[in-house]
C-alpha cells in the first residue's frame, strides 16, 4: 500500500507541475483533464500526509515509552498510543478504500428518468414525490437539475420525467439508485381509506460524452414540434420542441423544456448519447454479473430495491436491509444515510473480492 501512495504522490507532484505550463492552460481539454487529476490524486494525498503524521506520532510514543524513565511521561505516551493506534486502522482503512479502482463513470454527470409504474394515477403521483425528493437531495448537495421532458400525470404527479444533474461525482452518489421504487399508502384518490401499493421506476444513466459513444448523424430523424408545458408566449406557437429518432436502435428522445429549437436539440442529443452508452455498460455491467452477483446488485431497472411504507413512516432499503422511520425526511432529500450505507457495501464487496482473487 506504501509503494502505491508513493506513487500516486509523485504523479501528484507531477501534474501540479504540468498544470501551471502555458502549454496545458492554452488546450482546455487538456488543463480540465489534468485538473480533474490533480483533484482526484489531492484527496489520497491529503489523506496519506495526515498518515504519515500519525505513523511518526506512533513512532515517538513508542520510543517514550521505551527509554523515558520519567514513569509519569511513560504512562502519557502509553494513554497517547492507545489513542493513536485506533486512529490507524481507520486510516489505514479509508486509504485501501480510496485505493480501490474507481468505477471512470462515478464523476460524470446523470440523466435522471423517473416514470410511474403499475398503481395508475397513484403511481404518477409517487412519481412526483420521487422526483421531488432527488430535487431536494441535489439542492443540498449543491447539484444543479435542469429539465429535458416530462408527461404530467391526470391527477398530479408525472407519468414520466427527465432531467439532467450536473456536480461532482453525481453518478457516483446516486448510481444505486436505479430500479423500482414501491409505495404503501392510502392514495389521494381513494375514497375508502384502503392502503394500495404502486411503484414508479428510476434510471440513473451516466452523461455520455462525444469521446464515450460517436453518433453518426445520418442515423437520426429529428422532428419538430410544438411545445405543450410551461414556457411562456412561446408555447403551442414556435416549434422549438425536438425529438429525435435513432434509426439504427429505435430510440426516441424529446426535449422541449427550452425556447430554443437548438437548445432542446442538443439536450436531447445529451440523453440519447447516455442511453446508447447505457446499453454498452449494462452489456457490460451483465458479464461481471455473470461471474458474481453484488449485495447492492446489478442496478436493473426491474429490480426492487426500496420500499416506502406511509402508515408506518418506514422506508426499507431491500439490498442491504436498511430499515428508518423517518419517511418525511427521506422524501425531503433525506436519502445520505442510504447512500452512504450501499456505498460502503459496494466497497466491503469489492475488498472481499480483491483479497480472494
Amino acid at each position: 500500500m506504501l509503494d502505491q501512495l508513493e506513487a500516486i504522490r509523485e504523479r501528484f507532484n507531477e501534474v501540479a507541475q504540468q498544470i501551471v505550463q502555458p502549454e496545458a492552460v492554452s488546450d482546455q481539454k487538456r488543463f480540465m483533464k489534468l485538473s480533474k487529476e490533480y483533484k482526484d490524486l489531492e484527496k489520497i494525498v491529503v489523506q496519506y500526509q495526515a498518515y504519515q503524521q500519525l505513523l511518526e506520532e506512533i513512532d515517538n510514543a513508542k520510543k517514550i515509552i521505551a527509554t523515558e524513565k520519567d514513569e509519569d511521561f511513560r504512562e502519557m505516551a502509553k494513554g497517547e498510543l492507545d489513542e493513536l493506534l485506533p486512529r490507524r486502522e481507520t486510516l489505514e482503512e479509508t486509504l485501501k478504500e480510496m485505493l480501490m479502482p474507481k468505477d471512470p463513470n462515478d464523476s460524470k454527470n446523470v440523466i435522471l428518468e423517473i416514470r410511474g409504474g403499475t398503481g395508475g394515477d397513484e403511481a404518477a403521483i409517487f412519481a412526483g414525490d420521487i422526483f421531488r425528493m432527488y430535487q431536494r437531495f441535489c439542492e443540498k448537495m449543491g447539484w444543479r437539475m435542469s429539465l429535458v421532458d416530462f408527461t404530467e400525470g391526470t391527477s398530479g404527479g408525472y407519468k414520466e420525467i427527465i432531467t439532467e444533474i450536473e456536480g461532482e461525482d453525481v453518478y457516483g452518489k446516486l448510481k444505486f439508485e436505479s430500479g423500482v421504487h414501491r409505495v404503501q399508502r392510502v392514495p389521494a384518490t381513494e375514497t375508502q381509506g384502503r392502503i394500495h401499493t404502486s411503484a414508479a421506476s428510476v434510471a440513473v444513466l451516466p452523461e455520455a460524452e462525444e469521446v464515450d459513444v460517436e453518433i453518426n448523424m445520418n442515423d437520426i430523424r429529428k422532428d419538430t414540434f410544438c411545445s405543450s408545458g410551461a414556457g411562456g408566449q412561446s408555447v403551442n406557437t414556435t416549434y422549438s420542441a425536438v425529438r429525435l429518432t435513432h434509426i439504427p436502435t429505435g430510440l426516441v428522445v424529446q426535449c422541449q423544456d427550452e425556447r430554443s429549437q437548438l437548445k432542446n436539440f442538443d439536450k436531447a442529443l445529451t440523453v440519447l448519447r447516455s442511453r446508447l452508452y447505457e446499453i454498452e455498460l449494462q452489456k457490460h455491467n451483465d458479464a461481471i454479473a455473470s461471474q458474481r452477483k453484488t449485495m447492492v446488485g446489478s442496478g436493473d431497472r426491474s429490480d426492487k430495491i426500496r420500499t416506502y411504507n406511509y402508515p408506518q413512516s418506514r422506508v426499507t432499503d431491500h439490498r442491504i436491509g436498511l430499515t428508518v422511520y423517518n419517511l418525511p425526511s427521506v422524501m425531503d432529500g433525506g436519502i445520505g444515510e442510504f447512500i452512504e450505507q450501499l456505498r460502503i457495501a459496494e466497497n466491503a464487496e469489492r475488498l472481499k473480492e480483491g483479497a480472494t482473487v
